[in-house]
């Protein structure tokens, strides 16, 4: 059993410091940094790429759509092209800072409304694809399994990994239940950490109805903008571990 661990990094932004990316760095394996768009600035960028370096921990490009004052998480409709073209700008910047810091971007993960919305849309996911596919066809692109995504990359020839969520309550379907929704985020640090060792081990998923979902995961993400996100990630982690899981990055 071989998982990553994911959580989303750099999204402060000028004097607004959000979670903290340096003792998360020392837990996961992978950091969704996020490029400018819904959360993090130049500094931080380079900063949150820089300690990832230090640490070798695998870096993202966590694109999303242009809206910092809702922090990405706001569903918008933006042309094909449009969409493409800011894709591949926020990929080219992260990827530029990285290396200058002696690293690379090695995946991208799309945030918030932008990751739901091309779980289920073609068209946006096929936007989203074609940015990846113009700038590096090698670079994966982290989503849902099942997602529309899926199928959209393989035609293109860009590969994909499959995802799942500790700290997110799941429908029936295998969806992700609705941040507007009560219950939609665990933040239960026991709770957290028993799904990801289900998630890992039994490959499913306890739905909010209580139902099993199965569930095939390469990594599983906790966020790093929730309260106590470090003691999350943490006890994933030490979970993990304690169920004879490896921890390594997918790309």
């Amino acid at each position: 059993m071989v998982i990553d661990l994911n959580a989303d990094l750099g999204e402060g932004f000028g004097i607004w410091k959000l979670g903290d990316d340096l003792a998360l760095l020392d837990v996961v394996t992978s950091a969704n940094v996020a490029c400018g768009f819904h959360a993090g600035d130049p500094v931080t960028i380079r900063r949150t790429c820089a300690a990832a370096v230090d640490r070798g921990v695998a870096i993202g490009a966590q694109v999303s759509y242009r809206d910092l004052a809702h922090f990405g998480r706001r569903e918008m409709e933006v042309e094909p092209e449009e969409l493409c073209a800011e894709v591949l700008y926020q990929l080219a910047a992260v990827d530029g800072i990285a290396r200058a810091m002696g690293g690379r971007v090695s995946y991208v993960k799309p945030h918030g409304a932008l990751y739901n919305r091309i779980c289920r849309d073609e068209g946006q996911a096929a936007a989203v694809i074609e940015a990846v596919a113009d700038y590096d066809p090698s670079l994966p692109v982290l989503t849902l399994p099942g997602s529309v995504v899926h199928k959209v990359a393989a035609a293109e020839g860009v590969a994909t990994v499959s995802e799942a969520f500790a700290d997110r309550a799941y429908t029936p379907a295998g969806m992700l239940v609705p941040r507007r929704e009560q219950g939609a985020v665990i933040h239960d640090a026991a709770a957290v950490s028993a799904r990801a060792r289900q998630m890992a081990v039994e490959g499913s998923v306890t739905a909010s109805d209580g139902s099993s979902v199965p569930i095939s995961a390469r990594s599983i993400c906790v966020h790093g903008d929730t309260p106590d996100a470090v003691r999350l990630a943490q006890g994933v982690r030490d979970e993990l571990l304690a169920a004879g899981v490896v921890l390594q990055a997918f790309a």
